[in-house]
């Protein structure tokens, strides 16, 4: 399994603000989705991703990341199985993301465009799986 390659990219717009918490071992865990629009010809929809970060970059997501910005997001998807209350098999997709920049003006608008701010995963820390 050397040569798989587990990554992805999306730019969209944040969902919802994030949600932060802390794992048992103290190390801090953000949540949020990620709306991400498609068109293909006249059919228009909307793909909500999930997205899961830890350490240093949960920390500075759920800080500054709030509804509506636009992001660009990189990471690798993972897909966790669970059961509900009736013992049936449910599955949850998220995408654990090692970098998130941040798109788009301090007014936010497509004509004044310009990258921004960038966090990535860099700062050593171990993500605990």
């Amino acid at each position: 399994m050397a040569n798989d390659l587990n990554q992805c990219n999306f730019i969209g717009r944040a969902g919802r603000d994030p949600e932060q918490r802390f794992s048992a071992s103290g190390m801090e865990v953000t949540n949020f989705s990620l709306a991400v629009g498609y068109k293909y010809k006249e059919t228009e929809s909307t793909e909500w991703i999930n997205v899961v970060c830890f350490g240093k970059l949960a920390s500075l997501v759920s800080q500054y990341v709030e509804k509506g910005k636009q992001l660009f997001i990189s990471g690798r998807m993972q897909t966790d199985k669970w059961q509900d209350k009736d013992g049936k098999d449910r599955y949850t997709t998220k995408i654990i993301a090692n970098t998130v920049q941040f798109l788009g003006s301090a007014s936010d608008k497509p004509e004044a465009y310009k990258p921004r701010t960038e966090i990535t995963e860099d700062d050593g820390e171990q993500i605990p799986f």
